[in-house]
């Protein structure tokens, strides 16, 4: 399969608006049209305001999307979505956002993965009374970033999600905190992707990130999705030659034939003597 076998439709099972944050940045590269499947409950795999737990990895998630997809639509390829939020993994302390699109394709037995990640916009806090609400709800991106809320605190079953203005936000936080036992009501971001676009941007990116793949063919077998799948460290510090752990050389590998070859960094071959341990200890 080459890249001239992408002018097909693919099915794309989302309930959260992701076909038109996707479609623009696939269709006019590769030919390929993206169907909405609608008939698909994609929080059947895990929901983030936590009604439904994920059973297994993102990548699980987005797979089990894609094959619902398939089986939905009778469609032979299919992209799904799945997103997660955890610690940031340089300092821990700042929300991170890791977005997945999988490509598949049973006919060839395919599977072409897509990635982003970055800073997320996110966050939750408890209010007690409407300004106090208002003052939370502006440190969360509101209303731009929509909101959800729910009595007492955040497993709380009574969640009232997709707020996205004030008249909504305080009528919703009035209901909360009458049923609220401790006097107090548990705001967070609504993290579903229609509903933040922080987290939109990073799917396009996610997009970006699968179109490029998706026209790109390994040289030994000709299927698409080569693509770099790590980084040989081993740049020389200009100053002392030392080694640094700044990237060499890109390792590129095709997933259907396990062809792969090392592609040494172009431009300059030297590291920076602040990147030294020797240098800059």
């Amino acid at each position: 399969m080459s890249t001239t076998h992408w002018h097909e439709r693919i099915a794309m099972p989302t309930r959260h608006g992701k076909v038109p944050l996707i479609a623009p940045i696939l269709e006019p590269a590769t030919g390929c049209t993206l169907v909405h499947i609608e008939q698909v409950d994609t929080d059947q795999f895990g929901s983030f305001t936590r009604d439904i737990a994920r059973p297994g990895s993102q990548l699980d998630a987005a797979r089990a999307k894609a094959q619902a997809g398939l089986q939905a639509s009778g469609l032979p390829l299919a992209l799904a979505s799945e997103g997660a939020f955890v610690q940031d993994p340089f300092t821990g302390l700042m929300p991170w956002n890791i977005e997945l699109l999988v490509l598949i394709d049973p006919r060839h037995g395919s599977e072409i993965v897509g990635i982003a990640q970055g800073p997320a916009r996110c966050g939750q806090g408890w209010a007690k009374d409407s300004l106090a609400l208002l003052q939370l709800a502006v440190e969360l991106g509101f209303p731009e970033h929509q909101l959800c809320v729910r009595p007492d605190h955040s497993e709380d079953p009574r969640v009232h999600k997709g707020l996205a203005s004030e008249a909504a936000l305080l009528s919703a936080f009035a209901t909360a905190l009458a049923q609220s036992s401790q006097g107090q009501v548990f705001v967070e971001s609504d993290l579903r992707a229609h509903c933040n676009p922080t987290r939109q941007a990073m799917i396009r990116r996610a997009a970006e990130d699968l179109r490029h793949k998706m026209l790109s063919c390994c040289p030994a077998c000709g299927r698409p999705g080569y693509a770099v799948t790590r980084h040989r460290p081993g740049r020389l510090c200009r100053a002392c030659g030392a080694a640094t752990a700044l990237t060499l050389a890109r390792i590129w590998s095709c997933g259907h034939c396990q062809h792969s070859e090392e592609r040494v960094e172009l431009g300059d071959v030297w590291a920076s003597p602040s990147h030294c341990h020797r240098c800059n200890p």
